[in-house]
């Protein structure tokens, strides 16, 4: 779906109060040479460089961002040389940004952040004659993202008999198999989603989730010879079937001693030091009371994840499922994947969006 909006016009007056273009075009004779070298730059180059500049490395970002690792290099170089400007150290592995990268950086990362909320707000423009709308959200985003498209879409649709539910997984995905929902995010399923489209939303890697003044070696804990026990979901859980999966696939045999349903309670366990568990960020981020008292490890074996997607049924209009899709995406990246791999680097490249497409 297309968005109608400027992304040119939007960035140009961001950046005039940030006074970046004096920093970038030193040679430039005027103001309105400034302006004018400005307005050329594609909204599609900065997005590039911004991937380029967070992962260090033109694979990576190609491969986030969906394309070939010739078209992140063009668009890269199409912008230092729109700018006169050297943004990114190529010759170092990981790219490194130089001293005026870092100062572009710093302010595109802040401008792109609110271009993309522009853009969630803007599209729900596109719902106002919406007239009913049934949505089902898993509860991994009940404490931000949740309540924030909630907001949005209520706001978006003054005409719409909205209903919003927060579920498992699999109760979303029988709920919208049932008539019950339009539109679910959710975790996907190994099974056949039957009558359904599936729009890949969220790569969120499986981690380990330990006392955050543990001392143990990662690798301890699958191997058993750790003194803390092994907090378990509940056994109906989509979420302990795939971990319960993959341990049998690693040969590893856990003890099931607790198991725990409720994702805050098992954080505040392991805040308490009363044990450790398998999970992932998105999970982690749901208890930001207890992030001073956990730490995360990658997980210490073969890595694996859960994919999240946006489910619709065939009969839901594209515009809405567009829109929603758009928006959710935006709000995943601005509200987890950022903070998220801000304060834990390793998560880049395991934790991000996936490439855009529709399963049905």
């Amino acid at each position: 779906m297309r968005l109608l909006f400027n992304p040119a016009v939007f960035f140009e007056l961001y950046i005039e109060g940030l006074a970046i273009r004096e920093i970038i075009v030193e040679d430039a004779n005027t103001n309105e040479e400034k302006a004018m070298n400005m307005s050329h730059i594609s909204l599609k180059w900065l997005e590039v460089f911004h991937l380029v500049a967070c992962h260090g490395s033109v694979q990576a970002a190609a491969r986030e961002a969906g394309l070939s690792i010739s078209t992140v290099s063009h668009h890269l170089r199409s912008l230092e040389a729109q700018l006169g400007v050297t943004l990114l150290n190529h010759a170092r592995r990981p790219m490194l940004l130089t001293p005026v990268g870092a100062v572009f950086f710093k302010n595109i990362d802040e401008a792109l952040k609110l271009i993309r909320m522009a853009q969630t707000e803007v599209t729900l423009g596109n719902m106002t004659e919406a007239r009913h709308l049934k949505f089902g959200l898993i509860e991994d985003f009940d404490s931000d993202i949740g309540p924030e498209l909630a907001v949005l879409l209520a706001n978006g649709m003054p005409k719409c008999d909205f209903a919003h539910y927060m579920r498992s997984s699999s109760e979303i995905l029988d709920m919208l198999q049932g008539h019950s929902l339009d539109i679910g995010i959710a975790s996907s399923p190994n099974n056949n989603t039957d009558q359904l489209k599936e729009f890949p939303m969220l790569r969120d890697p499986f981690v380990l989730a330990v006392p955050a003044n543990s001392t143990i070696r990662p690798e301890s804990f699958l191997a058993g010879s750790a003194e803390l026990t092994m907090l378990h979901y509940a056994k109906d859980q989509q979420i302990r079937k795939q971990i319960a999966a993959q341990l049998r696939r690693l040969n590893i045999e856990i003890p099931v001693r607790f198991e725990i349903e409720s994702n805050q309670t098992m954080m505040a366990m392991i805040a308490a030091g009363a044990g450790w568990a398998v999970t992932t960020p998105a999970c982690y981020f749901r208890a930001r009371r207890f992030h001073k008292q956990v730490q995360l490890h990658a997980f210490p074996a073969k890595g694996f994840a859960r994919h999240l997607s946006l489910f619709a049924r065939e009969e839901c209009a594209d515009e809405i499922v567009g829109t929603i899709n758009a928006a959710m995406r935006n709000l995943i990246e601005m509200r987890l994947i950022n903070p998220a791999t801000e304060a834990m680097p390793w998560l880049r490249d395991e934790l991000c969006l996936l490439p855009l497409k529709a399963n049905s």
